[in-house]
C-alpha cells in the first residue's frame, strides 16, 4: 500500500506518519508539507518527503501519481483570518487533491476535518453527526472545511471523514501553548462558572482512527465520523491540572461570559477596522473556554471499530513532559 500524506510536517500529520511506518502492508509514504523542523522529521525507507505547497496544482499532480490512498490532514487552522486565505487553503488544496485522485484512480481519501463546524455558541452535549448544523458557522475555519467535506461527498472517489475534537499530547503547538501562553502575558481567565465539560482528544487515539480508516470498507466508507476521547471532562480542571505541573498556578478570577464575549466582540471589531490581525480574544475563543461541548462517538464505535486507548490524563501527562524539554520550538 502507497500512501500520500498530506500535512506530514504538523501536529497530527507527524503523529500519523510515526505509526504509518510500523504498518507492515504500507510499502511507501509520500509525506508533504511546507517545510521540516528537526523535531518532526522521521528518517525511514518508507518516507518519501516531497515539500511544497498544495496551492500547485502541478505539485499535487506529482504527488499522487502511484499513490493507492490520501490522508489530507493539512489545512488553515486558526479562529481568525481572511477569507480568501480559508478559501486558497481548506478548499483549492482540496479540489486539487481530489482531480489528483480522480486522474490516478486513488481507492480511498481520509480527510481530517473539525467538530467545529457544529459550535453555534450555545451548549451542546452529545452531538451526532446526524445533528442539524448551525445556521450560520462560526468562523471561515469551520465553514470552509463543511464546504471541503461537501466537495469530498460530490466525489466518486471512496473517502471517510474524522472530526476530531481538541487534539491534545506530545507536539501540541496549537491548544494548550496558547493558553500557557495566555497565562505567561497574564491574560488567562476563568470564563463564566468554570464548570463547563468538553471533549479532549489524546492525538493518539485520533491516529488509531486514521488507521482504521484505511482499512474502513463496506458501510463504513463514505461516512464523517466523531473522534474523542470518549470521557467528558471539566474543561478548567483540566487546564489548572496543566498549569500547575508547570508550575503555573490558576488563580480563581472569574470572568462572566457576557463580559468576557463583549469584550471579544469590540476586539474583534477594532481588527476589522485596522489590520486584520486575530485579537488577542475572539468570541469563539470565549465560547470554547465556556460552553460545554460533547460529541457522541457511537457511530465511529459502530462502523469503523473504533475505541479510545489512550486516556485525557495520559495525553495531558504526554504533552507536559514534552513541553517541560521542547518549550522553545
Amino acid at each position: 500500500m502507497q500512501l500520500l500524506l498530506t500535512g506530514a510536517t504538523g501536529f497530527l500529520g507527524f503523529r500519523t506518519l510515526e505509526k504509518l511506518i510500523d504498518l507492515p502492508k504500507v510499502s511507501r509514504i509520500v509525506a508533504t508539507g511546507r517545510n521540516l523542523q528537526a523535531y518532526r522529521t522521521i528518517r525511514h525507507p518508507k518516507v518519501e518527503y516531497r515539500l511544497g505547497n498544495l496551492e500547485n496544482e502541478d505539485f499535487v499532480n506529482s504527488l499522487a501519481n502511484r499513490v493507492d490512498i490520501i490522508i489530507n490532514t493539512a489545512s488553515l487552522s486558526s479562529p481568525w483570518g481572511k477569507r480568501s486565505d480559508f478559501e486558497t487553503a481548506n478548499l483549492k488544496t482540496q479540489s486539487h487533491l481530489l482531480e489528483s485522485a480522480k486522474k490516478y484512480k486513488v481507492s480511498k481519501f481520509i480527510y481530517i476535518s473539525s467538530p467545529g463546524i457544529y459550535y453555534d455558541g450555545e451548549h451542546r452535549l452529545g452531538i451526532k453527526e446526524s445533528d442539524p448544523l448551525p445556521k450560520k458557522f462560526v468562523n471561515e475555519y469551520a465553514r470552509t472545511k463543511f464546504e471541503a467535506e461537501k466537495m469530498l461527498e460530490c466525489n466518486p472517489v471512496p473517502y471517510v471523514i474524522l472530526r476530531p475534537r481538541a487534539l491534545v499530547g506530545r507536539g501540541d503547538s496549537i491548544i494548550m501553548p496558547r493558553l500557557i501562553r495566555a497565562f505567561d502575558e497574564g491574560r488567562l481567565r476563568i470564563i463564566g462558572d468554570g464548570k463547563n465539560i468538553v471533549d479532549l482528544t489524546a492525538v493518539e487515539n485520533v491516529v488509531d482512527a486514521v488507521i482504521l480508516s484505511l482499512n474502513a470498507n463496506g458501510d463504513a466508507l463514505n461516512n464523517a465520523y466523531n473522534i474523542t476521547n470518549g470521557e467528558p471532562i471539566k474543561l478548567w480542571e483540566k487546564i489548572r491540572n496543566v498549569l500547575a505541573a508547570l508550575d503555573r498556578p490558576l488563580a480563581d478570577k472569574k470572568v462572566p461570559f457576557a463580559v468576557a464575549n463583549g469584550f471579544a466582540g469590540m476586539l474583534e471589531f477594532m481588527a476589522r477596522l485596522t489590520n486584520q490581525n486575530e485579537p488577542t480574544l475572539t468570541r469563539y475563543g470565549v465560547g470554547t473556554l465556556s460552553k460545554s461541548f460533547t460529541l457522541d462517538i457511537s457511530k465511529a464505535r459502530r462502523l469503523l471499530g473504533y475505541e479510545p486507548k489512550v486516556s485525557t490524563d495520559a495525553a495531558i501527562d504526554e504533552f507536559v513532559n514534552w513541553y517541560k524539554h521542547h518549550a522553545k520550538l
